[in-house]
């Protein structure tokens, strides 16, 4: 019975034996075969320009599978020499300067382009952007910023390098800046948005790009073109193609088979679609190697002989040491007193320069500790205020200060900003605010107040600096009369140019008015009437009469001078307004006016006149665009909307013939106008009415015939503001 167990227990630990070792050849067998490739364009491009390959010579040597592992330019040396890859395909000087550092060795080179013309060689294009007259030539390079892909990447920088040195130029010492972005496509892109004036990439690069229709050919300029019939553009010579190579520890037997493989590629394979020609027999590198000579790149970057700068540099530490033991007791005999004297010498000049600095600056100055005592001022803090160093120092300066608002209101201490700062330990600056002199007159000032820290980081007051703003508010009061008057000479302006067509619209009711007023006389001095039929004529003359009144009183707001009061406003209300005083020209002109007013929108807080003019200015530059236009069918439609929660949406839209092109860009210019006898001042001016009651004017950038302005003005939120 024992005997039996201990066969039994052999026989399971056999079994068990067998299990492991079965799975471990299935996992051997299981275990990818990975190509380091490098990822120039980025790893997603990567894996769609080289996972067909990997598939093709997994199916082409089965059972065995290829993985694409895409390695940025400063992971390719860590990945060979820790073994992590069994392949590398990278670029040509790339792979010299492994071929010697680490044996690596190709098997077969790359034909780019497509299978009807393949390319086994490939070169650098420097390029610019076509609008830079300023570079045409290499030499041109000086001077300008330059952007690369890689310090290690042949096509999309060392070429262009050598071209370079050709002509004693270096991108390191010539160009003004120097960057590398990684990849080709981010390179291509900053030099089109004008980041960098000039760029290099590999041969095809731009031509990829234009296909997939990230960018437009016409946008770039090449520099130092070579003519030469290559498929591509370049300005450099071209160099053998990128090499596939195997790893020192990769098998022969597997690097053989892999070989004969992609050399026996053919395009129609259920692998998948490749985006190069194919494979061919292993290029000769030796004018990558010259290249590299030339540039004194590794593998061939100079030996030096070691001197004794070099021992310097490699035991500096222990030279270091020695040196500060040696002079160390010399120095600190004479350091203590020499401390001592620099240290009064500069606190003396600092001061100095202290009071120099404050007293240089404009602004006016001054410091407040903790109590709200002023500590010091400058010059012009006394010149500006009038008062004296020894009336503020030491006194609160809240109370002498800054102690009443503007109107006559006191200003408490406890809503001060200046406190405010200390106690908060935050700066703040104050747009609009009121200072006091020493006379009793006060100015209105702009100021900043900073916490103010002692060696140890704890507040100890603050600073503000302040400046009087008197002249720049007189400013702004001028330039707001004058855009009041500019405004009120565009409404007379206006109504010049209407007054016939209103003369008319008047014409017509006071006409009404005589006319009945006649047959009234007539009916009372023949005797025959009623009271019923005079009560209606007399009916028909009331309402004509106020027709009349309501035209003139219409014609009257709009011309008067506006107020500097805003009110909440119904825009719907206006536009009506406006449409009566416009309806003569409309008439006239024989356009159809269609109202997509949204009777549910808010009111805006607003001056009316200025508004009423905005309207009128859009609304009569469409119909004289129909006009002029001599279209058949003229419409115009008026829409007013919600734009979200916070603003009320006014649209005019005409079908007129629209806006030129090169009109759109000086559009709301001053004096600029496509009119015969227009004076160019009315869109300028509504724009300038728009924005001064935080709102926006625009033209809509959509296409086809007529042109669509629209005005966007927040919303009254129950408060109505002043100006």
């Amino acid at each position: 019975m024992t005997d039996r167990k201990y066969y039994l227990l052999i026989a399971n630990i056999a079994l068990i034996a067998l299990l492991l070792l079965a799975s471990g050849l299935l996992y051997a067998s299981e275990k990818s075969i990975r190509i380091g490739v490098l990822s120039h364009r980025g790893d997603a491009v990567t894996h769609q320009m080289w996972d067909s390959t990997a598939n093709y010579l997994s199916y082409a040597l089965h059972p065995k599978k290829f993985e694409i592992i895409p390695l940025d330019f400063d992971e390719i040396e860590p990945a060979v020499q820790d073994t992590l890859i069994d392949f590398l395909l990278v670029n040509s000087g790339i792979y010299v300067n492994l071929e010697v550092r680490h044996r690596i060795s190709r098997i077969v080179t790359l034909d780019n382009g497509t299978q009807e013309h393949p390319l086994n060689v490939f070169g650098g294009v420097i390029f610019t952007r076509a609008d830079r007259s300023d570079i045409n030539q290499l030499a041109d390079i000086k001077g300008h910023s330059f952007v690369a892909v890689d310090e290690t990447s042949l096509g999309g920088f060392q070429m262009a390098w050598g071209e370079m040195q050709k002509i004693q130029l270096s991108p390191y010492d010539d160009s003004s800046e120097l960057a590398f972005f990684g990849t080709h496509d981010k390179v291509v892109m900053a030099v089109r948005e004008g980041e960098f004036d000039i760029g290099t990439v590999r041969t095809n690069i731009l031509e990829r790009m234009v296909d997939k229709g990230d960018i437009d050919l016409k946008d770039f300029k090449i520099i130092n073109s070579y003519p030469d019939g290559f498929t591509y553009l370049h300005s450099t010579p071209l160099y053998p193609e990128w090499p596939f190579s195997k790893l020192q520890q990769t098998s022969n037997q597997l690097a053989r088979q892999v070989a004969v493989a992609l050399l026996n590629m053919q395009l129609s394979r259920p692998a998948g679609n490749f985006h190069y020609a194919g494979w061919t027999v292993p290029l000769d590198y030796q004018d990558v190697h010259e290249l590299f000579r030339q540039l004194q790149l590794p593998p061939y970057d100079p030996q030096q002989r070691f001197t004794l700068l070099d021992a310097i540099e490699r035991y500096w530490k222990w030279l270091l040491i020695a040196l500060t033991f040696v002079l160390m007791m010399a120095v600190m005999s004479t350091w203590v007193s020499k401390l001592n004297r620099q240290l009064k010498k500069s606190k003396l000049y600092l001061e100095h320069q202290h009071d120099l600095v404050l007293d240089s600056v404009c602004d006016g100055i001054y410091g407040v500790d903790l109590e709200g005592n002023c500590t010091f001022v400058n010059h012009s803090m006394k010149s500006i205020t009038g008062w004296q160093a020894e009336d503020l120092i030491g006194r609160n300066q809240h109370q002498m200060l800054h102690h009443t608002h503007a109107d006559g209101t006191p200003h408490r201490s406890d809503e001060c900003p200046v406190y405010q700062t200390f106690q908060s330990n935050e700066p703040r600056f104050v747009e609009d605010d009121l200072f006091w002199k020493k006379d009793g007159s006060g100015f209105p000032v702009e100021y900043s107040s900073t916490p103010m820290h002692d060696h140890k980081g704890e507040t100890v007051g603050s600073v503000v600096v302040f400046r009087d703003i008197s002249e720049r508010k007189q400013a702004e009061e001028e330039v707001r009369r004058h855009q009041a008057e500019l405004a009120h000479m565009a409404r007379l302006n206006t109504m010049g140019e209407m007054a016939s067509g209103i003369a008319h619209e008047l014409n017509q009711p006071l006409t009404a008015i005589a006319t009945n007023a006649y047959a009234s006389i007539q009916m009372l001095e023949s005797g025959n009437m009623s009271n019923e039929k005079l009560a209606d004529i007399m009916e028909k003359i009331g309402h004509q009469a106020e027709r009349s009144g309501e035209i003139i009183r219409q014609l009257r707001q709009f011309v008067r001078k506006e107020q500097p009061q805003r009110c909440p406003l119904d825009l719907n209300e206006l536009i009506e307004e406006v449409l009566m005083l416009l309806r003569p020209e409309v008439r006239k002109a024989g356009v159809t006016i269609q109202r997509n007013l949204d009777r549910s929108i808010s009111k805006v807080v607003a001056q009316r006149i200025q508004i009423e003019q905005v309207i009128l200015n859009l609304l009569k530059n469409a119909i004289e665009a129909m006009v002029n236009s001599n279209t058949e069918t003229r419409n115009l439609v008026i829409t007013t909307e919600m734009g979200g929660s916070h603003s009320v949406i006014v649209s005019v839209e005409d079908s007129g013939p629209g806006i030129s092109s090169e009109m759109r860009d000086a559009l709301f210019d001053p004096f600029i106008t496509s009119k015969k006898k227009g004076l160019g001042l009315g869109l300028s001016i509504s724009q300038g009415i728009i924005e001064a009651h935080r709102g926006n004017l625009y033209l809509d950038s959509s296409s086809g015939e007529g042109a669509t302005f629209r005005f966007a003005l927040p919303l009254d939120h129950g408060e109505t503001s002043h100006e």
